[in-house]
């Protein structure tokens, strides 16, 4: 790297971590908020779905008989299956409501800033 690819190296580094405003800071902080509401709910929903897809296949997998000769078994572990990966929907939407009334007045709040000063 030469000294001109240096300093440009280090003014990009300075500006992602010094905000060049006010409103570029909330603007970030608010980011985040709408993150922090809505990652767990989503991090939720799809481990839960990988979870409930998997057993699904197991279940599918014993009632064909591939996979051993449990036929009956594997329609219980297949129903069970078919549970959670419905009821995974449901689940994701009342964690995201919940998380988004916790953050709700910081969003607001920080939006009704970050409108007024337009």
């Amino acid at each position: 790297m030469n000294m001109e690819q240096e300093k440009q190296f280090a003014r990009q580094v300075r500006a992602e971590y010094a905000p060049g405003s006010e409103e570029e800071g909330k603007l970030e902080q608010l980011k985040k908020l709408d993150r922090a509401a809505r990652r767990p709910a989503e991090i939720f929903a799809y481990t839960f779905g990988i979870v409930g897809a998997l057993v699904l296949g197991v279940g599918m997998c014993l009632a064909m008989e591939v996979i051993g000769s449990m036929m009956p078994l594997g329609i219980v572990i297949g129903v069970v299956g078919i549970a959670m990966v419905t009821a995974n929907y449901f689940l994701y939407r009342a964690i995201l409501r919940s998380r988004k009334k916790k953050y709700a007045k910081e969003i607001v709040s920080l939006s009704d800033e970050l409108l007024k000063n337009e």
